[in-house]
């Protein structure tokens, strides 16, 4: 990964979309944040979800229910004795979170995101 864009970056930041880390439940900036606007990718300000696909699940970490089209890489992840699926910024290759089928219609898709990955826009 190039490094030249972390120079910006918090340590809780570098913590999770650098090392693959994660915040704690219920404490993000954004998991009970609904105001309208876009969600940038904190590392490379690419465009990965809009307010309008945000929702509040429980899980303790921004859910949305769709990611924009092309912003997402998935990939395997077995760690912690789970079998998960991590998502990363496609343009950047920060991780951000994971995604799972238990979200709401119409997808059923749930994309649990780390706060500190997000940087939010005002529409």
């Amino acid at each position: 990964m190039d490094k030249k864009w972390q120079t910006h970056l918090t340590d809780a930041q570098k913590h999770v979309c650098v090392d693959g880390g994660t915040e704690y439940p219920f404490t993000g900036e954004y998991n009970d944040f609904f105001e309208s606007g876009d969600y940038y990718c904190v590392c490379c300000n690419a465009l990965l979800f809009k307010s309008e696909d945000k929702f509040q699940s429980g899980c303790g970490w921004p859910a949305f229910s769709f990611s924009e089209k092309e912003s997402i890489r998935y990939l395997r992840d077995s760690s912690h004795g789970m079998e998960r699926i991590e998502v990363r910024c496609k343009q950047c290759d920060a991780h951000l979170g994971h995604v799972f089928n238990d979200g709401p219609p119409p997808t059923g898709t749930r994309y649990c995101i780390n706060s500190v990955c997000l940087d939010f826009k005002a529409k």
